[in-house]
């Protein structure tokens, strides 16, 4: 998949990533020694594990609410906390700094922060176990060269990472959930032609062992695959385009190699090279299609890491982007899926880019919830995990519908005003609307 404004390239430096040190101070982030002791964790931990699952969450990405203005970031934390959703962070890169500079030398202050932020906002924790100190990669210890975030560790180094990996879960024990790697960045086999799985499945098998080492509760998933398009025949297509051969080979490998997994992991984008095609809500149909292949290999879990309903700069209305993300995670919801994360679009500069979750908190008054995160608690709220959909009449076909036992979500897909009946009952819907309907 090609890069999208979501990603942060990996390339810090200097002010950056001294920013980043004294954000971890500003944060409470204490020596890199300090584990997080059992007892600190005891009630978040009990929390998470009676609560609701609830399938929709963010990941953390360089900029998030971990600095800025007091009353902002108290604005923007109280926002977060309202509802409980999965929050995510990896352990290098999109905000944490080096966690093994050297061999056997740590400095966690980053990723300590990130951790305690998600503590603070009442997040269901998810770390992601990407990306890789140098010295794993054949760079030189004790430096960081973040233009090579991306590199995979070598052969050699992956019982290294797995012990790296087992270190951050016993240093973060209310953390269950872990995903293996990003994007299986640095896994492509360029005389091949296609992804090195057998070298990602010997790091993840790795891994995972370490993992259930540490605690046999822990959940742990992979391979995260982009499922992009590739202008070859493929076992998964529609008229929103297919997905890359060379990726589905690689997600069946897994499944037949890896000596244990809890969830599968998958990321993609409704986005074909060609465009949102047939439209930006026809499209959306990508997401169900991946889905009911994964189901046909595989009984686990499935998880998309990544999803992205929504062109790069695509300079959508607000209204219109709620409506076609909103459909979306209806197909997440109807078809089973165990988590989706959304990728967390903030930014340094003032303005909040298209489909940040709030403004900036480093502004005076920012810190403020926008649509979307309200739109990801309202689904965490009305479709956790094991939530039984239920049949509702819809019309006109261009009204999508979602219902359960007490509520339904409507979303007009047409940039005009509709009169619609859902349900028996007649609405009047602004173009693009999403309404949530009490059943009760």
């Amino acid at each position: 998949m090609r890069v999208r404004f979501r990603r942060w390239a990996g390339t810090v430096a200097g002010a950056t990533v001294l920013g980043l040190v004294l954000i971890a101070c500003s944060l409470g982030g204490g020596p890199s020694s300090r584990a997080v002791s059992r007892t600190e964790v005891t009630a978040t931990e009990a929390a998470a594990t009676s609560s609701t699952w609830p399938v929709f969450g963010f990941t953390h990405t360089q900029y998030t609410a971990d600095y800025g203005q007091r009353q902002a970031l108290r604005t923007v934390h109280n926002a977060i906390a309202e509802k409980r959703i999965l929050q995510n962070q990896h352990i290098m890169g999109f905000g944490a700094l080096n966690p093994e500079p050297s061999p056997g030398a740590y400095d966690f202050a980053s990723l300590d922060a990130r951790v305690d932020l998600i503590r603070k906002t009442r997040g269901i924790p998810v770390i992601t176990l990407c990306c890789a100190p140098d010295w794993m990669k054949g760079g030189t210890a004790g430096r960081t060269d973040w233009s090579r975030l991306e590199v995979a560790p070598r052969p050699e180094h992956y019982q290294d990472f797995a012990d790296l990996a087992a270190r951050v879960a016993r240093r973060y024990p209310d953390v269950t959930h872990f995903i293996v790697w990003n994007e299986l960045k640095g896994f492509f086999d360029e005389d091949r032609h296609r992804w090195n799985y057998e070298g990602y499945t010997d790091m993840y098998n790795r891994v995972y062992r370490a993992l259930k080492d540490v605690n046999p509760k822990i959940k742990v998933g992979g391979p995260y695959p982009a499922l992009g398009g590739f202008d070859a025949p493929s076992e998964v297509h529609g008229d929103w385009g297919n997905v890359d051969q060379r990726v589905l080979d690689a997600l069946k490998y897994w499944f037949k190699h890896n000596k244990g997994a809890d969830f599968v992991v998958v990321d993609g984008t409704s986005e074909s090279d060609k465009g949102m095609v047939p439209d930006e809500f026809g499209a959306l149909r990508k997401f169900s299609a991946v889905n009911a292949w994964l189901r046909r290999h595989t009984d686990l879990p499935i998880w998309w890491a990544e999803w992205y309903a929504e062109p790069a700069r695509s300079g959508w209305p607000d209204d219109k982007r709620l409506a076609v993300h909103a459909a979306a995670m209806m197909e997440f919801a109807r078809t089973r899926t165990a988590a989706a994360l959304y990728w967390s679009r903030q930014e340094e500069g003032e303005a909040c880019p298209e489909g940040c979750l709030w403004t900036n908190p480093r502004t005076a008054g920012g810190g403020k919830p926008t649509g979307m995160l309200r739109l990801l608690q309202e689904f965490a709220r009305s479709f956790p995990q094991g939530t039984k959909i239920v049949p509702v009449s819809v019309s006109p076909a261009s009204v999508r519908a979602l219902a359960q036992a007490e509520r339904i979500v409507v979303v007009n897909t047409k940039d005009e005003s509709v009169k619609a009946t859902i349900d028996g009952k007649v609405l009047d819907l602004a173009p693009y609307e999403v309404r949530w309907i009490s059943r009760v």
